[in-house]
């Protein structure tokens, strides 16, 4: 019997029904809510949660549960000349889901930013035949083995001629976000850099709902890396997470206000 974690979406195998904790939720960069661990299964979030669809810019596609369940983020589908690929996953896989990316053409691969977005990653790359690519610094978090799962090494990864996979650390030590050559540039950031409300800055936290900051150090080396790759527009994890001009220069300018506010050179 598959179980997920109604606060994270984490998928965990429980065959004799005996699981009572989330590993995912039990570490510090989440959080346990105060009323205790709740479950559900795949049967029952299908009776009460559907997939909402965006497109964004041709080629470019989210999918997020509604209403909202676990943490909320949405996937995204990306069409590219050598296949589809989906970017961090989500809990939610019905029939409508499978219906529609399978008329698209389905999946060549899945990229995930990293472990809060693995949810059932597994039961996606079975049902598309497709590869999970994450990376071996986060490997200690896969809670299902799968044969499907690749891990990666090192900084980067290209997927295709024009899709790569950047390791930027931050959040979890394989953070990881996509940056997709596509005119100007576009980076599928998760919330390894996580867009703040007005759309017009970001961020970066070691844990969000524990409101625990990253070093400066951490935040200049993920400036650095940002600023070796070309784009102009940047999709965050949550909806309306949505930088669609300047993003470079917004990574760019976000990270010193962050670090001269660590450091006491500038009033924040």
């Amino acid at each position: 019997m598959i179980k997920v974690c109604v606060t994270c979406g984490t998928s965990y195998d429980d065959p004799e029904s005996t699981l009572n904790n989330c590993a995912i939720c039990e570490e510090e960069r989440q959080y346990v809510p105060v009323d205790g661990q709740k479950w559900t299964n795949i049967g029952d979030l299908s009776a009460h949660h559907a997939n909402k669809w965006t497109q964004h810019e041709a080629g470019l596609l989210s999918l997020k549960t509604v209403p909202a369940f676990a943490i909320n983020q949405r996937a995204f589908l990306l069409q590219t000349p050598e296949g589809n690929l989906l970017w961090d996953c989500i809990a939610h896989l019905d029939e409508a889901t499978l219906r529609i990316i399978e008329a698209l053409g389905g999946l060549t691969g899945i990229a995930i930013s990293h472990p809060h977005y693995y949810t059932r990653m597994q039961d996606w790359a079975a049902a598309f035949n497709a590869p999970v690519w994450l990376h071996a610094d986060d490997r200690e978090w896969i809670q299902r083995d799968s044969p499907a799962i690749q891990l990666w090494q090192g900084d980067s990864l290209q997927l295709t001629p024009e899709v790569n996979l950047i390791r930027m650390g931050g959040h979890f030590a394989g953070g990881t976000v996509l940056h997709w050559h596509k005119g100007d540039g576009v980076l599928l950031a998760g919330d390894i850099i996580q867009v703040t409300p007005g759309a017009d800055r970001v961020s970066f936290m070691w844990s969000y709902p524990n409101l625990l900051p990253l070093p400066a150090a951490e935040v200049a080396t993920m400036a650095d890396k940002a600023k070796q790759l070309k784009f102009d527009r940047l999709y965050g994890a949550f909806e309306g997470q949505d930088i669609r001009a300047r993003a470079g220069e917004i990574v760019t300018c976000s990270a010193e206000k962050y670090i001269a506010c660590l450091s006491g050179t500038q009033p924040c």
